[in-house]
């Protein structure tokens, strides 16, 4: 399989009459780099990735079986459901240009999604800044920071 970066770089390349006559065959391909780059994560981490599904995506259940222990982890479940949901679009499109770049955002998306995997993987500290994630509910929890002051009520 290719790489998310090579996967994203042909879909980025492919002229929009190439990418709409296969839709099914690169959203294929995309989700199952996104579901490679969970089930990175998971044998780093010394996990036996699920085959379940979330949703009717194992891409979504990858993410929730990952994010399980790492809060921090949980910054990147949008990227993994906008992955899916641009792919759909893709699919439901009716003309040749919605397809192509419904294809090109996932492509985008992918890309995102394997870079902060990857960096989680070098700095687990990663996505720390996240609304998430453990320091920020700590100082919550302490009296510091509430949860309506993070949502500005």
């Amino acid at each position: 399989m290719a790489t998310p970066p090579a996967i994203a770089d042909t879909v980025a390349a492919a002229a929009d009459d190439v990418l709409a006559s296969n839709v099914a065959g690169f959203t294929a391909a995309l989700l199952a780099s996104g579901e490679a780059v969970l089930d990175s994560w998971l044998r780093a981490h010394g996990r036996t990735p699920t085959h379940r599904q979330v949703e009717g995506f194992r891409l979504l259940a990858l993410h929730r079986q990952a994010a399980g222990g790492e809060p921090s982890f949980n910054a990147c479940r949008e990227s993994c459901r906008e992955l899916v949901f641009q792919c759909n679009m893709a699919a439901a499109a009716d003309d040749m240009a919605g397809r192509a770049r419904r294809l090109r955002l996932a492509g985008m998306v992918l890309t995102h999604l394997g870079l902060f995997v990857g960096g989680k993987l070098e700095d687990a500290g990663l996505g720390e800044f996240c609304c998430s994630s453990r320091d920020l509910r700590r100082r919550g929890e302490a009296g510091g920071v509430t949860g309506a002051a993070m949502q500005g009520n």
